[in-house]
């Protein structure tokens, strides 16, 4: 039986591989490995299907380097030390260190992330890590100071043709069949930006008869009409979705919200995806009208990532049921964006005021640091008037409550009676 479309057309050297021009193209960075072997550790990170595990091994292959791999789903610390072990063997004096692959980095926990450190900072490995998370929430703050993150896209339509073209002319298999393409829209648009999914579709279209086959848009989708739902997640309709979701629950309508959610779970969409747009929501757009909010977010947030789906689709929906129903503020996302926009073109070193200032030494206190400063606790209702800002800005205001709603209209009250001046 003939392997998969996608792995027989997988690319054997630079020159076929097709997208990411910013990175493999003439100028790119990876061009410039190859010419100098000078490779750092690094992380790819993109959507499935956009050749990231490709690209790890086209760098060892050109490079003629040791290539060791790792599945975040199925090694654990044990596994990552041998294999550490291995490439310490292999690495001999005033050789290059070999690659370790480690697809998925961001399913690593960070114990796992941890027992590779030290391989990394002494050169025993490069490192080449490959997810479709963002490494700055997934990888651990230590191993992502020692890589290079490189974005890779979505394929483009004309990416797409070219993968059509190369298929249908290089492939053996294919080339056995009578195929005339008459019409790409639907291709492209279920293929969603992922080579792979592009093969796979074309597997299933050459599968589905076993006369001539027409590719045109109607075909297309009738072939696909009981996965759509699968084949739309990582294409623009993904973002569509995802947009959809993120304004529903906004505009407090909880039955568009769960249908988005039920489409984004349809669809395949990593759970943990979805949680953490749901602490979002709950800092932006629910806020100080509901602080309660924030906490079930970042419950969902723990128990998703604890549980796992299908489970998980009960946790996402209570919590995407809650934020939907909850009255709504903006007013500390509006605060700390006035606030960055103010510092960002403020150029005066303001000075904190002396009596906020810390006196740990004799000179210190005797320069005033500290004089004069109120403790709170020592006062009636532990609150006592005085001057937190520096002396330009006692006037200014950043957090504006909306009093529109009652929880933040409460907080207005108190500090109006507070800060009665």
């Amino acid at each position: 039986m003939a392997a998969p479309l996608a792995e027989r057309l997988r690319p054997t050297n630079i020159e076929e591989y097709i997208g990411q021009e910013h990175l493999v193209g003439t100028n790119g960075v990876f061009r410039k490995f190859f010419e100098t072997g000078n490779v750092p550790s690094f992380i790819l990170w993109g959507p499935p299907g956009v050749g990231k595990t490709t690209l790890a091994k086209l760098v060892s292959a050109t490079l003629e380097r040791p290539f060791f791999t790792l599945s975040a789903v199925t090694s654990g610390v044990k596994e990552v030390r041998e294999v550490i072990e291995s490439a310490k063997r292999q690495h001999l004096f005033n050789q290059r260190p070999p690659f370790l692959f480690i697809d998925e980095i961001h399913r690593f926990n960070k114990s796992q992330q941890d027992s590779l450190l030290g391989a990394v900072e002494q050169g025993i490995v490069t490192l080449i890590g490959a997810t479709t998370e963002n490494p700055s929430f997934e990888v651990i703050s230590p191993l992502l100071s020692r890589c290079q993150v490189y974005t890779l896209n979505p394929m483009d339509d004309g990416d797409l043709q070219r993968l059509l073209d190369r298929a249908l002319t290089t492939d053996k298999e294919l080339q056995k069949r009578d195929i005339e393409v008459r019409e790409t829209a639907a291709l492209f648009k279920f293929s969603g930006g992922d080579a792979r999914k592009l093969l796979n579709i074309l597997d299933i279209l050459v599968g589905a008869t076993d006369g001539k086959i027409i590719i045109d848009d109607q075909y297309v989708t009738d072939c696909l009409q009981q996965n759509i739902a699968l084949y739309d997640k990582n294409g623009e309709q993904h973002y569509d979705v995802i947009s959809a979701f993120i304004k529903s629950v906004r505009g407090s309508d909880p039955d568009a919200a769960i249908y988005y959610l039920a489409r984004m779970l349809a669809g395949g969409e990593e759970p943990r995806f979805i949680a953490r747009r749901l602490v979002i929501l709950a800092s932006e757009d629910v806020g100080l009208a509901n602080p309660n909010a924030l906490l079930l977010a970042n419950a969902c947030f723990d128990t998703v990532h604890k549980i796992g789906m299908p489970e998980a689709r009960i946790t996402l929906a209570e919590t995407t049921i809650y934020l939907a129903t909850s009255p709504k503020s903006n007013s500390a996302y509006m605060a700390i964006n006035e606030a960055l926009d103010f510092v960002s073109h403020d150029t005066t070193n303001r000075p904190v005021p002396l009596h906020l200032r810390n006196a740990p030494t004799r000179l210190m206190k005797e320069s005033g640091y500290g004089k004069g400063y109120k403790y709170a606790h020592d006062f009636e209702g532990n609150f006592v008037e005085q001057q937190f800002l520096p002396d330009s800005l006692t006037e200014k205001r950043f957090y504006h409550p909306n009093t529109t709603n009652p929880t933040e209209a409460k907080i207005a009250e108190r500090m109006n009676q507070l800060w009665k001046k």
